[in-house]
């Protein structure tokens, strides 16, 4: 009632070669593929910049960096460690920012850690803070529930202030035309 087919068969017939290499090649190569894709790659270790480092400009990585000399400029990370010998003199922006050094300058992230040896000099605008017995801090803090989409709509916002003031100004120079 029920027959074996090639589809049932685990593999190749041992006395059939002349049609076994070509499936068996193109399924070998099926598989290899479909196994290589599911795997997660690696995450890459977290950028190092070494005490005796001192950069000038913007860093900008979807990476994780960590700080252990001197940045001045910006900073947009996936990960930020100031390191405790590190000095940040600028904006930082990062989902996770654990500060143990210096930063002077604006801290923007979705989770933002002071440990004891932090020194921040700036506003800390985030979603969830912690900030422990030591650290020294000099600024505001300000939750927000998406901390890293601040910027662009804050520069919005006061452009549009102005806008509303100066529409005014052309009516009463209208009127006193009239």
């Amino acid at each position: 009632m029920f027959s074996k087919s090639k589809i049932n068969e685990p593999g190749p017939k041992q006395g059939d070669d002349t049609a076994s290499p070509k499936p068996a090649a193109a399924s070998a190569e099926r598989p290899a593929m479909p196994l290589s894709n599911p795997t997660p790659k690696a995450k890459p270790p977290a950028s190092l910049l070494s005490a005796d480092l001192t950069i000038v400009g913007n860093l900008r990585t979807s990476g994780d960096i960590q700080v252990e000399g001197n940045v001045q400029g910006d900073i947009r990370a996936h990960l930020l460690t100031v390191g405790e010998s590190a000095t940040i003199e600028g904006e930082v922006v990062a989902d996770d920012v654990v500060v143990t050094g210096r930063v002077v300058g604006r801290v923007r992230g979705l989770k933002v850690r002071l440990t004891s040896t932090a020194r921040v000099e700036g506003d800390i605008i985030h979603k969830t803070i912690a900030i422990e017995s030591g650290a020294h801090f000099e600024g505001s803090v300000q939750r927000q529930e998406d901390p890293l989409a601040t910027g662009s709509q804050a520069k919005a916002a006061p452009a549009a202030a102005p806008v509303a003031k100066a529409a005014p100004k052309p009516q009463a120079a209208a009127e006193s035309k009239a």
